[in-house]
């Protein structure tokens, strides 16, 4: 049954301690930095400048020393979603065979598009998985303590985000459990073939209901714990870790901030336009 083993193609809420450069730094800065490089992949909408992020995005997995291939299991689910990246009026035709065209629009939408695709869903696995959850919490909460002053709850709101990060692993094993569980009971989930992903996912939709469910008590056990072991909010609570900042923490997001200002004052578009004439006239 292993094309139902959903937990190895999710990276996202789960930790790996590598002792590497970026599992060293404040959770604080590391936040930061990591935002910033997201904003840049979210602006970018050219060839050239995905490339470049692609390229910065894969060294971040080396310097973590996460395996690029773990790093990326995580995008396979969700290639899926590529196949209706297609519809575009106004362009010009590039390749043309039957009712399947292919435009310079078209072309751009899916390349752009799946390479931010790769970008974020490793981004955000590299901060995961170079991040424990506790960590997590407490630089969020650190980052949104300043906010407290005009009523935003930092504690609440940093320990909702851990949860929902932790609990992605945890449904996904949930949910690999429920589907073995159906087929060896005669459930057919439409596995047989590499591209029935459509009817895959028409089967696996009665599978929410029980899915919600066990989530549901998952959280009730949580809250039950939580409340036997006297939690409160964030209001007077004290904690045992206390982060400091080194100047590695400083240096880190000083690099950041300096690349994503790169990254959103060069025109890209431009020099794609170039490399394009250029690739034309070979």
């Amino acid at each position: 049954m292993s094309e139902f083993e959903f937990l190895r193609h999710v990276t996202i809420g789960q930790y790996l301690p590598l002792g590497s450069f970026i599992h060293r730094l404040d959770p604080r800065f590391k936040l930061l930095a990591f935002g910033l490089i997201v904003a840049a992949v979210t602006f970018s909408n050219t060839y050239l400048a995905n490339a470049i992020l692609l390229l910065v995005v894969l060294l971040l997995v080396v310097l973590s020393r996460v395996p690029i291939g773990y790093a990326l299991q995580g995008i396979r689910p969700a290639l899926s979603v590529l196949v209706f990246l297609g519809l575009a009026e106004d362009c010009t035709p590039i390749w043309q065979w039957g009712f399947v065209e292919l435009t310079d629009c078209t072309l751009r939408l899916i390349v752009v598009s799946t390479a931010r695709l790769v970008e974020l869903i490793a981004l955000t696995s590299l901060l995961t998985l170079s991040t424990t959850t506790v960590e997590l919490a407490h630089g969020t909460e650190e980052l949104l303590a300043p906010l407290q002053r005009v009523g935003v709850p930092a504690h609440e709101l940093a320990l909702i985000v851990t949860i929902a990060l932790r609990f992605v692993p945890t449904l996904a094993l949930q949910m690999e459990r429920i589907v073995k569980a159906q087929t060896a009971r005669g459930a057919d989930f439409g596995t047989a073939g590499r591209f029935r992903f459509i009817q895959t996912t028409r089967r696996l939709l009665p599978l929410l209901i029980p899915l919600f469910l066990v989530g549901l008590r998952r959280s009730e056990v949580l809250i039950v714990a939580m409340e036997a072991r006297c939690y409160t909010g964030g209001k007077g609570r004290t904690r045992f870790t206390r982060l400091h900042a080194r100047t590695a923490d400083y240096l880190a997001l000083a690099v950041a901030a300096a690349f994503c200002t790169v990254m959103l004052s060069v025109n890209f578009a431009a020099l794609d336009r170039a490399l394009i004439a250029w690739l034309r006239q070979l």
